[in-house]
């Protein structure tokens, strides 16, 4: 009798089988050489750390973290991002490195998911922080490694969509007065929920003005035109520092050659509370969601006692698979079938094929159920059986 879960996994969780494993690694090693040669050092972090620093910190719901506790009863968490742990690192282990840092990092992580949620709880995500540069310059680098990286993967046809969490949070507050009536108009964003967005807007006690200035953020889509009509809805000294920003940034990104690649998104919220200004989602046209974000967290690090302005982004590995579309094949592999009296000379060989870059199995004849099927599966088979050694052969 089988156990009821011998075939199941927990939600969330997905096997790599081998052709999709290939394509997978091949992109992150394209991308890993392009953040290399933009100076960014690799570092890993531990898969669990303590709740209440990096669990609190990360800004993932309470929810959605794995939880344990360890041998002295602290709580623990299965690593839920990478920036809170790469925070903790710049302030701790790296604390005598002078900023800025440029940091880089492969690595899965863990969200809980709902039975019916239909998301991965394990992914990978690479990517990178540049961690004590508050500049636009810095804002700009990472956007346009990101680009970079994602066209060493192979995406050629993406849009990356920029924001500024400053200026909806001046235009939200400027209108509502609270953080509570800001908040649900912010989750309406997030969501992208723009019909629920309009429909919460119309049932607020507003005057015509500020009813027609919150349903015209959502129309700040677009070219660098667009920061224009941003002035137009509010004027204060924060959203004057956002659009600012903005400017400075577009200026940057055309530096780089990246901009047709760049729209603005004036509405762009994004579902970590600690970005702080500059925000982006990278979008492939494949894909209806995004499969890449960043953005500037300038108040998360002195969570660990070091302030530092930051900014860096995270690719997910598993959508920029989907968004490229393909499978690699498999690779071409030769295999050398031999009998127990041969099995010294086909290790010989074997030996001798690898050595010219070749992807050698070695298999035992008593082993295999059906030669004929066997050798379908290889590019071609050596036969080391008896007395006699047959010639390579492609059938």
């Amino acid at each position: 009798m089988s156990k009821p879960f011998m075939f199941e996994k927990p939600v969330g969780m997905r096997d790599t089988l081998p052709a999709y494993y290939q394509t997978k690694n091949k992109v992150r090693e394209r991308m890993e050489k392009e953040t290399d040669s933009w100076g960014y050092l690799p570092i890993e972090t531990p898969a669990l750390e303590y709740y209440d620093t990096v669990g609190t910190a990360s800004a993932i719901l309470d929810q959605q973290l794995f939880k344990l506790l360890d041998q002295q009863g602290n709580t623990l968490v299965l690593r839920p991002d990478m920036t809170a742990p790469i925070a903790r690192v710049a302030a701790s282990s790296l604390k005598d490195q002078a900023f800025p840092l440029r940091l880089s990092y492969h690595s899965p992580l863990f969200r809980a998911q709902q039975r019916d949620g239909g998301r991965p709880a394990e992914f990978e995500q690479m990517g990178v922080e540049l961690v004590g540069d508050g500049t636009a310059s810095a804002d700009g680098e990472v956007i346009a490694l990101m680009a970079a990286a994602l066209k060493k993967a192979g995406l050629q046809n993406f849009q990356i969509a920029i924001g500024h969490i400053g200026y909806v949070n001046a235009l939200l507050l400027d209108v509502v007065g609270s953080e509570e009536r800001a908040n649900t108009l912010r989750r309406y964003l997030y969501e992208k929920n723009y019909v629920g967005f309009k429909q919460h807007v119309k049932s607020l006690p507003l005057s015509s003005i500020d009813e027609k200035r919150l349903l015209s953020l959502l129309k700040l889509r677009g070219g660098q035109e667009k920061l224009k009509d941003a002035e137009e809805l509010v004027q204060n000294g924060k959203a004057a520092k956002a659009l600012n920003d903005l400017h400075q940034l577009w200026d940057v990104l055309e530096s780089y050659g990246v901009s047709e690649h760049i729209k603005l998104d004036l509405n762009l919220v994004m579902h970590m509370s600690y970005y702080t200004g500059v925000v982006f989602e990278g979008y492939g046209s494949k894909l209806g969601f995004p499969l890449s974000s960043g953005g500037r967290y300038d108040e998360l690090l002195q969570n660990f006692n070091r302030p530092a302005q930051a900014t860096g982004f995270g690719i997910r590995l598993d959508l920029l698979v989907e968004a490229l579309g393909d499978t690699e094949e498999l690779p071409e592999q030769t295999c050398i079938l031999f009998s127990k009296e041969r099995r010294k000379e086909a290790i010989e060989e074997a030996g001798k094929l690898r050595e010219s870059g070749k992807r050698v199995v070695l298999q035992d004849l008593q082993g295999v159920e059906n030669v004929d099927e066997l050798s379908e599966a290889f590019a071609e088979v050596y036969y080391f059986i008896g007395k006699k050694q047959g010639g390579a052969s492609n059938e």
